[in-house]
């Protein structure tokens, strides 16, 4: 296996642990010390990205739209397993995250998208995590209504579409409803910008 330079780092070694839901990986890299002596550690690696992410948002009503999913890292973490966030999706090979997210928004929300425009690019947990999320915000009314959502049955999707006034979207944050990262920044993102 060919070694990757990146500065100081050099990855010498790729092992997966697992390849079920997302593949997860155990990196043996060797970086430069302090004392310039190489260094070699290890560290696991969980691929469940690239991502893609959108808020709706009605500047007429000032309402956005979220949605509302089983999430069982919450579960087993002691919170409540249905999380209000943000639509979502995984960017599949070769697709753009912004044809991603007005597809997941037909599907999870039953809603067409208007003037998608792309906010910023991020990692969400990159101790851990190569996910990669794209970020977007979007326009829509009523009369973009195309169906009734609530994701893919055959993917085990049970997905609640909420519409709510951003002033109570973040009441929601403030008070522990929403505690989403991605969504978090979205709502702040869009309180910032006068949505």
């Amino acid at each position: 296996m060919g070694d990757k330079k990146d500065g100081a780092v050099r990855i010498r070694g790729r092992e997966v642990l697992s390849d079920s839901w997302y593949k997860l990986e155990k990196i043996s890299f060797e970086q430069t010390g302090q004392d310039v002596q190489p260094e070699t550690q290890q560290r696991e690696v969980y691929h469940n990205g690239p991502g893609a992410a959108v808020l709706p948002i009605d500047r007429a009503r000032g309402t956005v739209l979220l949605v509302r999913q089983l999430r069982i890292p919450a579960l087993v973490n002691g919170d409540g397993p249905m999380l209000v966030e943000a639509c979502a999706g995984m960017v599949d090979e070769g697709d753009d995250p912004a044809e991603t997210v007005r597809k997941e928004a037909e599907q999870e929300m039953g809603c067409r998208l208007r003037s998608v425009r792309k906010l910023f690019t991020l990692y969400t947990s990159p101790g851990a995590s190569a996910e990669k999320l794209h970020l977007f915000a979007a326009d829509y009314d009523p009369g973009d209504k195309v169906g009734a959502g609530g994701g893919e049955a055959g993917e085990g999707e049970r997905i609640d579409v909420l519409e709510l006034p951003l002033a109570r979207a973040w009441d929601m944050v403030t008070n522990g409803e929403i505690i989403d990262a991605k969504t978090v920044l979205l709502l702040q993102h869009a309180r910032l910008n006068g949505a």
